[in-house]
């Protein structure tokens, strides 16, 4: 059984690094790894393949920079070149980037399955790119693998239940990544090694194209950082321009893009976690680590209903507010909410099943 598996951005390399690692003990599955090239640059993209054990892609897209339309056609073309010259039995997509849907939309047009991990998370919000390639995904796809239980009730209400497709609740993969490497944690150059801080990060188009939000996180992070915890803030590139060219100063602990294992490092430091990133509000939970989301919306709305994390938009106030009530909140998983670390061998298992059923293994 051929699986070629598309992967393009930071989350997606840690999610691979371990899904990958469990098809290893199928040894009659091979996998084919597609890079799109939407991370590029060596902090956001070759360290992680670096760190994690990723093996180098086989494939190298380059497809980097440009508008989301151009970004995904772009990447579409060139998949397609791919799964045509491959010819791969099943297309494996993470998450709900640009690469995602690519991904997905050149293997449905090839009539090739495709499975998506992370279906069925909504946050509702359609003016968020992510939450059309989360849903055009999940439309395009043949199995469903579900981080949240919550998430295979929502395929439910719109309708899945009644297609021919399999649904299954996994957990996430990202859990089992931040389980296997915790140990492997490192710290970032030129950053004294501290602890009690607050690790912010900010990149979603939301907040870095809305100058008045983006100024009102500005604020609120200078003034957290002087009269309450320190700030750490790894600058996304993108957020680093739109700053910079418009005169907005972060006056805090600012460094360059992270690697994985120097993320874990801050996250097993921190008290509190500040992001827009779906991601990391799951890894600072998987931490133990209480968290503010800079969004008025959220797909994790799990962990506001346990209190791990709080809704704070992009208003400097509430911003504040939230992380002043949540610095010293208590995070626990006693329900196993992401599964508990085994998400990466259900995928392996589940896609195995799959071959077996249709003679591809």
């Amino acid at each position: 059984m051929k699986l070629v598996t598309v992967v393009g951005a930071r989350p997606q390399f840690i999610k691979a690094s371990v899904v990958s690692r469990a098809l290893q003990d199928y040894p009659h599955i091979t996998e084919v790894m597609v890079h799109t090239g939407q991370h590029y640059d060596d902090n956001m993209s070759t360290i992680f393949f670096d760190e994690l054990g990723i093996p180098t892609p086989d494939y190298m897209l380059n497809v980097q920079g440009s508008s989301h339309g151009e970004m995904t056609g772009l990447m579409l073309v060139e998949i397609e070149r791919v799964l045509l010259s491959e010819k791969p039995d099943m297309v494996l997509v993470y998450g709900d980037t640009n690469t995602t849907l690519a991904g997905a939309l050149a293997a449905a047009k090839l009539l090739i399955p495709v499975a998506h991990v992370e279906a069925g998370a909504r946050s509702f919000n359609m003016t968020m790119p992510e939450e059309m390639n989360r849903i055009l995904t999940d439309n395009l796809s043949k199995l469903l693998f579900c981080p949240m239980k919550g998430a295979i009730e929502q395929l439910s209400k719109e309708g899945f239940d009644d297609r021919e497709v399999y649904i299954e609740w996994i957990g996430d993969v990202m859990h089992d990544s931040a389980m296997l490497f915790a140990d492997n944690a490192t710290w970032p150059k030129y950053l004294k090694k501290q602890t009690g801080f607050v690790l912010a990060t900010v990149h979603r188009a939301e907040n870095t194209n809305d100058l008045s939000r983006l100024a009102d996180i500005v604020t609120a992070f200078n003034h957290i950082h002087n009269h309450i915890a320190r700030v750490v803030l790894p600058i996304h590139p993108r957020t680093k321009r739109i700053a910079e060219e418009n005169g907005l100063v972060f006056n805090v602990d600012l460094i360059e893009p992270v690697g994985y294992l120097d993320f874990l490092g801050l996250l097993k430091a921190c008290s509190i976690v500040a992001t827009d990133s779906g991601g990391v509000q799951k890894e600072g939970f998987f931490f133990g680590k209480p968290g503010v989301v800079l969004r008025a919306d959220t797909e994790w709305v799990e962990l506001l209903e346990i209190g791990a994390n709080k809704l704070a938009g992009g208003d400097s106030d509430q911003i504040i507010s939230a992380v002043s009530e949540q610095i010293n909140a208590t995070v626990t998983d006693d329900a196993e909410l992401f599964g508990g670390g085994r998400a990466s061998q259900r995928v392996a298992q589940a896609i195995h099943g799959y071959g077996v059923k249709y003679g591809l293994v």
